[in-house]
């Protein structure tokens, strides 16, 4: 074969080698080190009980989806809860919030959440401000079953942690509008009980924990 046709029948064979790599690309749940390993994470050594956050706000550490949440205004923020003691925890009634440098409070977005940004990137799915409520359309096509599972596979789902164990998953924070969403911000967990039905008490985690960290420290 002549040298030019050869040429470009090997770029069209790299070419489709890349194609396929990236129509078989499926998602794989990071691993989880014990939370205190984690930069940005509180500690409460007398519940025997810590929580980490890690923003996957950089391309590198977020090329792991299939879908770049950031080009939909979400920020997908890797959760661990470590339990170190000798009986389960309750994570039923856990709420997560973030609290950004100018007091917004951004909650973790839902399956359905996600889903209706992906099927229409486009369309507001913030409150509506009028008093007369407005029809909600359900998400039907613009979704692949993939993305559907991905998203499924990602969140964070856990209803208990064992006793010596970690939790993991992701929580996905709407962050339209606004620029810088980690500076200046802080991590809220509330709700999290123990085997007696006790309330633990509050995690707080700044995230400049987690941005003042050297890269190299970040799991």
């Amino acid at each position: 074969m002549p040298p030019a046709p050869r040429f470009a029948a090997v770029c069209a064979f790299v070419l489709l080698g890349c194609l396929g790599a990236l129509a078989a690309k499926e998602f794989v749940m990071p691993s989880a080190q014990p939370a205190r390993t984690y930069p940005a994470h509180d500690d409460h050594p007398t519940e025997k009980v810590v929580v980490a956050v890690d923003p996957y706000d950089v391309e590198g550490k977020a090329s792991i989806f299939s879908v770049n949440y950031r080009n939909h205004d979400y920020m997908p923020v890797f959760f661990v809860i470590t339990n170190d003691g000798d009986q389960p925890v309750s994570l039923v009634g856990m709420k997560a919030q973030l609290n950004t440098k100018d007091r917004s409070k951004l909650f973790p977005a839902t399956t359905d959440d996600l889903l209706r940004r992906l099927s229409h990137p486009s369309r507001n799915d913030r409150p509506n401000p009028l008093p007369i409520p407005l029809p909600k359309k359900e998400v039907k096509g613009g979704v692949s079953r993939k993305t559907w599972d991905e998203i499924e596979q990602a969140q964070f789902g856990a209803k208990a942690v064992e006793p010596h164990s970690t939790a993991r998953g992701f929580l996905f924070f709407d962050i339209a509008d606004i620029p810088n969403p980690l500076a200046g911000a802080s991590f809220y967990l509330t709700g999290v009980r123990d085997a007696k039905g006790n309330e633990l008490m509050y995690f707080e985690i700044p995230m400049e924990k987690y941005l003042s960290a050297p890269e190299a420290k970040r799991p």
